[in-house]
């Protein structure tokens, strides 16, 4: 199994963009590392699939989060010794030697900066490593999640050779014959640990950016649960791009897991829709959520059609893309795959009577499959009340206030189905006929 979605959704959820504003990405992008920011990358576009390892990732977050601690490696530093590992690796001892031999004469005779960079990548590389060493020392816990990953890089810095490498003094100069030896080891010898002391820092930085940003914010950690509780229980949701939003509680579960939403436009059906979407994504990430509480089981995709657009170079119309795109979910619910599939307002590039029969005869259809969850929102109230009949669907509405005749809306969800209808009154209200009068 594993957990798969598709550009329309993560766009219509905003999910993705590295710079893009608003974007969920973004708002959790605070890493200080190119590498860090690769693993973000990896984290964010392969979604893990197993709730014990969904779980893992999410208890190391909330360690971190409850350390508190600050990124203390330098950037600059880690820059220099990523480029010296790079340069080259993989040569024997003697042809080393030889090498460094030849660049530390030419930079006494010309502007040659390659014996310099080498000596700078050195140093840079016991800064970091004995920074590590020190770092390790915050992080020993032996109950703490990420216990393994701490002990394994531990061992690495306790090997005799580095120890001694550690204690060197950056500040002295450094005799051929030593920097040779030292670029043999850590290219050659010690290639796999280097790499895996990087990858535990820029691991270290993604979880501190992450954890730092759910402490700020107010985030919890989601409970991972096996496929087949087909559960999805929320309490205090709401979008965590939108600063101040309303918290709202959602259950769906095998005996009710079809939510049909009503409420008027600009009511917050929508954004309600994306909450909970981009809820589902980061919760299979083993992110931080913004919930007071989550618990859900792992889901093999998410799928949402809220923002269809018509298709000029397909020759499609806004209804026809529509179609395709419940066709599209329809497969997939079909394969028999677990899914949380979100629709809103199904079928409004057509007329209120083919919108009607669509919407409740797309709804009953998808409600047969209980092993997936759907969420379906639309205008026509009338489609409620013909789906009341079944057990499986709850009905639940965001409400209208009305202060005089200008609406104002609660963002609070409630049970039952909506009898509102303001669309006539925001267009009086806006004066729209007496400015087409005059």
């Amino acid at each position: 199994m594993s957990f798969s979605t598709d550009r329309q959704t993560t766009d219509e959820l905003n999910l993705l963009g590295k710079f893009r504003q608003g974007s969920v990405y973004h708002l959790f992008n605070q890493v200080k590392t190119r590498g860090g920011e690769q693993l973000m990358d990896a984290m964010f576009r392969q979604p893990l699939d197993n709730a014990i390892a969904i779980n893992e990732r999410s208890s190391i977050f909330r360690y971190f989060q409850e350390q508190q601690l600050i990124f203390p490696f330098d950037v600059q530093q880690l820059h220099l010794m990523r480029e010296y590992l790079d340069t080259g690796a993989q040569r024997s001892a003697p042809v080393i030697l030889a090498d460094i031999l030849i660049k530390k004469w030419l930079s006494a005779l010309t502007r040659d900066e390659r014996y310099r960079k080498i000596v700078q990548g050195l140093q840079a590389t016991i800064v970091t490593l004995k920074r590590c060493y020190v770092f390790l020392e915050m992080l020993a816990l032996a109950n703490s999640p990420y216990a393994l990953r701490i002990k394994a890089i531990r061992e690495i810095l306790s090997d005799k050779q580095l120890e001694r490498l550690i204690n060197t003094d950056i500040y002295k100069a450094l005799p051929v014959n030593t920097l040779a030896y030292y670029d043999h080891l850590l290219k050659s010898k010690l290639q796999q640990e280097m790499e895996a002391v990087l990858g535990f820092i820029h691991e270290a930085d993604v979880y501190i950016a992450v954890s730092d940003i759910a402490r700020v914010k107010g985030f919890s950690y989601a409970q991972a649960l096996a496929p087949e509780k087909n559960t999805f229980s929320a309490t205090g949701l709401c979008h965590p791009c939108i600063n101040g939003a309303i918290g709202n509680t959602i259950a769906l579960h095998e005996q009710n897991n079809v939510v049909f939403l009503t409420g008027a436009n600009m009511a917050g059906k929508s954004t309600l829709m994306k909450s909970i979407g981009i809820a589902m994504y980061l919760s299979h990430m083993g992110f931080p959520v913004a919930a007071t509480q989550l618990v859900f089981s792992v889901r093999e995709g998410l799928y949402s059609s809220i923002n269809v657009a018509d298709n000029i170079s397909l020759g499609y119309s806004h209804f026809y893309a529509e179609v395709v795109r419940v066709k599209q979910a329809a497969t997939i619910a079909a394969s028999g795959k677990r899914l949380l599939l979100m629709f809103d307002e199904l079928f409004k590039g057509t007329n209120v009577k083919d919108a009607y029969d669509g919407t409740l005869a797309v709804t009953e259809a998808f409600s047969e499959y209980a092993d997936c969850l759907f969420i379906v929102s639309t205008h026509i109230i009338e489609v409620g009340e013909a789906l009341k009949g079944r057990p499986n669907i709850q009905f639940a509405f965001l409400p209208t206030v009305m202060d005089g005749n200008r609406p104002r809306y609660t963002y609070q969800l409630q049970e039952g189905i909506t009898e509102d209808r303001q669309g006539m009154m925001i267009i009086r209200n806006e004066g729209i006929l007496e400015l087409l009068d005059t």
